[in-house]
Order: C-alpha cells, then structure tokens, then sequence
C-alpha cells in the first residue's frame, strides 16, 4: 500500500498548505520519505450535487490547511540508481516492518520464486495466489516504534542495564507467497527476503533470497478473477451449454453471465485432488440501460462443473427446463431515465466544509487524530488492517490498546434446500480476498470532507503487480452530540458535537457489496461495522411456484433466506507494551437479585464478573437478555480507585447459524458456532477456518482445533475473535439494489480512563459565539428559577 500521488476531480479537490495558504497552484510534494505528508488529500464537499467550476474556484481558497506531521530525519542518503540506472528502494529502515508491500518488492519477491523454479516448465506454470508482507515479531515493530518511526517511543524498549542498545537498521523485510502449480496441482508457500528492492520488470535485477519453500499437499488456494473471466469464456463457448441457453430463447452470449463459485465441500466428489467451480448462470435482457442488472433473470435447471486446472467442463446436465423470469422493470438501479424512472428533485447539496483542514495528520502509514494514533495495513485477504492502536493519555503517556485488528474471515450460506442454492455457502476472504476485491474509490466517491488515500498493490495470477488506487479512505465525520447537560436551576448548558475518525474499504464479491470500517472516537470507543449492500442472489421459480424458504421478489422471481457471517481478529494489548502478556478476559453478566432481605424491594440487580481461565471456558455466546459483554484488562495496572484497566467488547445485533449441526459448510466453519472465541497469541494463528477453505476436506480445522489444547488465559497475551452475524429474510424494499444494512460491535474503555476521556473536547465556534450573546442579552425564563 502507498500513498496515492494528487488528484482532482469534480469532488476532490486536493491542496498542500503552502498553496491554500499563497493562492498557488498545487505543487509536487517533496522527494524525501519522511516529508510526503501531505500527498493525496482530497476533498469531497457536496453531496446530491455536482458543484460547478465557479464552486470549487471559490471552495479551493478555503479547501485545505492540514497542518504536517513534524518533519522526521531521514536515514543517511544512500544510492537510489543502479549503474544501469535501476531505480532502487532505499534502505530496509525507510519501510516501516508494518507497512505492505510496495509494488517494487511485490516484483522482486515474484521475480525471485519464479528464477528458483527448478526447469522452464516448472517456472511457467507458477501462478500467483498472493504475495503478503511476513508479519514481524513484535519486538521489531517495538523497535521500529522507538527509534526508527513515529511515534518515536523509546519506553517500548524494556530497560537495561547500561541503556539500550540501538542498533543501525531494522532486519530485512520478507514477503509470503503463495503458489499455485498449473501443470501439477500443487500449493506451495514461499518466504523471500527482500534485502534492496529494485523496481524492474519481469526479467530484471532482482534482489531477493529464498528463505524457505514447501508444497502444502491436500489445498486448494483461492481462486483469483483472471480463473473466473476464464472460466466465464470456457463455458459460453462449450456447445451443449450453447444448445441449452438456446432452448431458453437466448442465442446471444454477451447477454449470459457466468459466475464462478467454488464447490465447497460436501463429498469426496469435492476433494482438493482437482480445482473446481460450479458456476451460476444469469442473463441480462437487451435494453438501453448503461448497466443492465443481469442478476435479475437467473438461469436455472442447468448442472455444469468445470475444471479449473484445465479450464474445461468436465460435467454438464439440462436437467430441468425452467423459463427464463419475464424482464422486470423495476430491476434497473441507474439514474433517472437510464432505468426508465425519474429520480426525485427535492434533494438539495449537503457541504461538508472544514476551512482549516482535517484535524488528522499522516506520516507515510500511521495517523495521528485527536489522542489517537495507530498505523494502516492492507492484506490481499483481509483487507484493512489497522496496527498499534494506542491512546495519549495525558501524563500517562501513549498507552497501547491493540496490536492488530482486522476481518479475517466471513461466511454467507444459504438456507434454501434446492439446487443450486444448497451450495451457496461462500467463504469471501479465504476462497477469494475482501483485499483483492477491494474499489478503486476513484470510480465512485464513498466518503465526504477531506479524504487521504491509500493505494494497494496486488500481484495477479501471472504475477504482474496490480494497484488498487484510492483503496483505503481516511477521513473526519460529524456524529451528533458527544455529550450535554443543562443546569435547570441556573439554565446554563454545556454540549459538544461528536466527530469520528474513519478508516474504510469497499469491496464486491460477485453481486455483493461489503463496506469494512474502523471508526475512532473522541471519548475512547472504537466501533467496527460492517455495512451491507449490493444485489440480491436470486432463483428462478416455475409459472405459478412459491418457496418457504425465501421471498417472491417480481413475477417469477424469488430471494432465498440467508445469513452473513464476519470474524473480526482482535490482537489486544491493554496497557501492554510489545513482548508484555499481562491481559486476560472477564466475562460481565446483569444478574437479578433473589428477593429476600437483600432484596426487600424487588429491584436489585447486579453485574456479577467471571473470570475466563482457558479457551474451552472462553468459547461464549451473545445473552442480550443478561447485558453479556467481555472486558479485557490488564492484570498488572490499576485506575485512581484500584481497579484493574481494560477495553469492553460490546457486542451488537447478532446471531447464530440457523442451519442444522450437521450442514456440510459448517465442517469448514465450525468457527461460526460460538460468538467468542479467545485465545494467547500465536503468530502462525489467523485464520480462524484454516488458511485454505477452499474445497477443504478437514473438520473443524483452524480455531476448534487449536483451542482443544486448552492453553491458559489467566494471563496472557490475548486474542478475541468476534463472530458476528446477520439473517437476511429479503425484502422487497431489497429489491434491485439493497439500501445498506449496518452490523457491528464496539471496543469500549472501562476503567481505562480515570474520568471521561472527552471532557477535554471544546465548544465548537458556533456555540462560543450562541452562548455569549445569549448570556448578555436574554434573561433567564425558567418559572423554577423565578420562583427561587
């Protein structure tokens, strides 16, 4: 991931300071690493409108006055030209060790496996799965975080006798690959050590060693879109397929789409001896609709697999003649008369205007907002993933709240018993990659106010690197009242607004969209949320048919019920420093006191706290009826009234999997069973199904299986993973296009914070201003008050 370099557009308009601040054109930022603060700020002002130049003219004076981070000394300069005038990343120490791979070291590690490849065939069949930054252990991010990058915190270091030694550079990056083997069907993982990255192409001076390599037997890796266009082609031009679609009145092949789904696993038929998919075929209806929603006519009756090693269709059946749905002429969701409505007229611009710019600042990947701060990464499976989230709190100094936080995994079955839709059980990060999924947010502002974007880079199945510009947004939101209280006697207030810090991305997996957000708040809370949107997977029903398991939608056409799962690994560190394991969990449940003499009123209640020891006592459900919820505290540090400091996980709306125990998807997502999972930290543990779902023949592989060592929890250095869920009955409203649904949880501070964390915010401008003049010119009112 980088920053983007500057760009502009009919809502982006972005600015460095000096220029605002001079009315000059934007200048190119400066060349040195520490310095490139400011690339990329953008601003999205109007919403429900598009501002004309004479706005944005008059908008640019005032567009951005982003005060820099403070300027950082860079390393002593080194050479960045070869003799052959190679450009050349510099030295290991101006990449953080948490920052993702660059594009340049993404092609040197790829170059790298390729030319270890033992003969020409070997090397031509490689295919690219992913190539992730290796992840280092936390005292090296301790060390980078002490003396190398902000926030230049020395005390991450324990002490020693004589001081600490600092040494001259950090260990060398290193990247994970992993490889696909067309010609023999095989998976393995390489480790490259990435030493002095040279930006070449294919074929160039490369600078990488081999640290490792294995052949992983028994996977299938996930699948990538360069199989899916592949497999969409193989199909249309497969003959009996042509012969079908030809029965149901459709000649024309650029109207059919094929999306490919993995198979799963429900028998030995799917073992991961072959790499297969059944696709789900749909066709689009000719009309003059710039993007015609082919998802609205689903085809159904027709049985095909293919094989994805071979790319060729190795099963197909015309098994049942169901006609195609008629055209609905709701399906469309362009603007206006695209789609053949009109859209409303009554929506008027929404500004969002912050004349002094954001009031956070970013140094290459870490952020600084209000007492927050915490570094951005970017996975081809994950997505986001935010880094050592910590707190300045006063004179207590910068105090850690996590190491790592991100989604690792997500599950949506289907609960509808016909074919196709009993195979509807997709597992999005680890048979495909929320990452690798992700929008470019040039192509449709999500985010409004002042934006820093991130860039991500990806190989492809061939290894070429790929760049997902303005991938990640990072901006300011309103969000209403932070607090408020008013003095009835002397009817004196005091309010301030709430604004949050939100780090995001969108991504779409076939006819889904899911947005991912980590939003930050002034009073401590950290929310996670996921939004949900997109268009509905269909079926097809016969003239006349309904189903009990799903929702008629349009004439012929009907929404079966589902549910969507997310995993959120949370790698806590409550007031711990790095290579510190002082935290454990307690679990709070609303207890209702017996009536007795402790209870002569019939109104106590109490929370009663329990300790969980180990990970079979720590696999927890949500209990919305005893107030559930979980605190992560640090065992060895105490608030002003001694108790111990800690981080609630509050869980939101939620729910179990409604499917029986013995569903074939849940062998690969025993994980969906429980809504908390806890375990110590172990870096070769993250995913929370296995790292290969995909046509996984194991039981109960990933976290069932690693919490049956039933390790401690009474102090350790704990992991939460957070299971939450949604039932989606669909709805008409759902219908062509589903307006988003939220779902989420937060990470609350409880007794971490001596008093409220945000009595310190100040009155905005406007209320200053409001209170003043009311003070001086209008007497009180209050019939209370006149009374006294």
């Amino acid at each position: 991931m980088a920053s983007t370099q500057e760009k502009a557009t009919h809502c982006c308009i972005p600015k460095t300071n000096d220029d605002i601040k001079n009315n000059k054109a934007p200048r190119p930022p400066p060349p040195s690493s520490s310095t490139k603060v400011l690339q990329n700020w953008s601003v999205a002002l109007v919403s429900g409108s598009n501002p004309s130049e004479d706005t944005i003219s008059k908008r640019a004076s005032m567009a951005t006055l982003i005060r820099p981070v403070e300027p950082i000394s860079d390393p002593p300069a080194t050479n960045t030209t070869t003799s052959k005038g190679i450009s050349i990343m510099p030295r290991a120490q101006t990449s953080h060790p948490l920052d993702p791979l660059s594009a340049a070291e993404i092609s040197v590690a790829v170059a790298t496996v390729r030319a270890a490849g033992k003969t020409p065939e070997v090397r031509d069949s490689m295919r690219f799965i992913e190539v992730a930054l290796v992840e280092p252990e936390k005292h090296v991010v301790a060390l980078a975080d002490a003396y190398f990058f902000p926030p230049f915190q020395p005390s991450l270091i324990p002490r020693t006798k004589g001081g600490p030694v600092i040494p001259s550079k950090l260990p060398p990056r290193q990247a994970r690959l992993v490889v696909y083997n067309k010609r023999s069907n095989e998976t393995s993982i390489w480790i490259v050590e990435l030493s002095e990255v040279h930006a070449a192409t294919r074929g160039g001076h490369h600078r990488g060693k081999v640290i490792s390599s294995k052949v992983v037997p028994d996977v299938q890796p996930p699948m990538d879109a360069m199989e899916y266009a592949e497999c969409e082609a193989v199909v249309k031009d497969f003959p009996p397929f042509r012969e079908a679609m030809k029965k149901r009145g459709i000649e024309d092949m650029d109207l059919v789409m094929v999306d490919p789904w993995c198979v799963g696993y429900h028998s030995d038929a799917d073992a991961p001896t072959r790499r297969l998919a059944k696709p789900l075929i749909f066709c689009r209806t000719e009309s003059d609709c710039p993007i015609e929603n082919g998802y609205a006519r689903p085809v159904e009756g027709i049985h095909v697999l293919v094989d994805m090693q071979n790319m060729v269709v190795i099963e197909f059946e015309d098994r049942k003649l169901v006609p195609l749905p008629p055209a609905d002429p709701l399906r469309n969701y362009t603007a206006g008369e695209t789609r053949g409505g009109v859209d409303r007229s009554d929506v008027k611009p929404l500004q969002i205007i912050q004349p002094e710019g954001p009031s956070f600042r970013v140094s290459g990947n870490f952020v600084e907002w209000q007492k927050w701060n915490f570094r951005i990464g970017f996975t081809p499976r994950e997505g986001l993933v935010i880094y050592s989230v910590a707190y300045v709190d006063g004179s207590r100094g910068r105090r850690p709240i996590a190491h790592r936080l991100s989604f690792v995994e997500m599950v949506v079955p289907y609960g509808d018993p016909n074919e196709p839709h009993y195979r509807k059980n997709a597992f999005d990060a680890g048979e495909d990659g929320l990452g690798k999924n992700a929008h470019s947010l040039k192509k449709g502002c999500d985010c409004l106010g002042y934006i820093k974007y991130f860039d991500a880079h990806f190989t492809n199945f061939t290894g070429g690197v790929e760049t997902i510009e303005n991938c990640v947004c990072l901006h300011e939101e309103d969000h209403g009242i932070l607090w408020k209280h008013q003095d009835w006697r002397t009817g004196l207030a005091e309010v301030r607004r709430s604004r949050r810090l939100t780090v995001s991305f969108i991504c779409t997996v076939a006819n889904y969209e899911y947005g991912f957000f980590w939003h930050f708040y002034q009073d401590g809370k950290i929310e996670a949320e996921v939004k949900l949107t997109g268009i509905l997977s269909l079926g097809a029903l016969q003239p006349g048919e309904t189903r009990k398991y799903g929702t008629t939608i349009a004439p012929g056409l009907y929404a079966p019920v589902h549910q969507h799962f997310f995993v959120a690994r949370m790698d806590m560190a409550v007031d711990c420093k790095p290579g510190e394991a002082f935290n454990q969990v307690v679990e709070v449940n609303l207890k209702v006191e017996e009536p007795g003499k402790n209870n002569v009123h019939n109104n106590a209640f109490y929370a009663e706290e329990e300790l969980l020891k180990s990970e079979l006592q720590a696999m927890r459900d949500c209990d919305p009826l005893s107030a559930r919820h979980w605190i992560v505290r640090n065992t060895r540090n105490v608030n002003r009234t001694g108790q111990l400091t800690g981080f609630k996980l509050v869980p939101g709306s939620n729910c179990l999997p409604l499917a029986g125990s013995e569903a074939k998807f849940l062998r690969r997502a025993t994980f969906l069973k429980h809504n908390l999972w806890v375990t110590p930290y172990s870096r070769e543990e993250m995913h929370p199904g296995g790292e290969f779902p995909n046509q996984n023949p194991r039981v109960g592989e990933g976290l069932a299986t690693w919490v049956k060592k039933n390790r401690s929890l009474e102090e350790a250095d704990i992991v939460l993973w957070y299971v939450f869920g949604v039932t989606h009955i669909p709805r008409l409203e759902d219908w062509p296009v589903m307006p988003v649904e939220r779902i989420g949880f937060m990470l609350m501070p409880h007794g971490f914070f001596n008093c409220s964390p945000a009595v310190d915010v100040p009155p905005s401008a406007t209320d200053l201003e409001l209170k003043d003049t009311d003070i001086a010119t209008k007497p009180i009112q209050n019939g209370i008050i006149a009374k006294l």
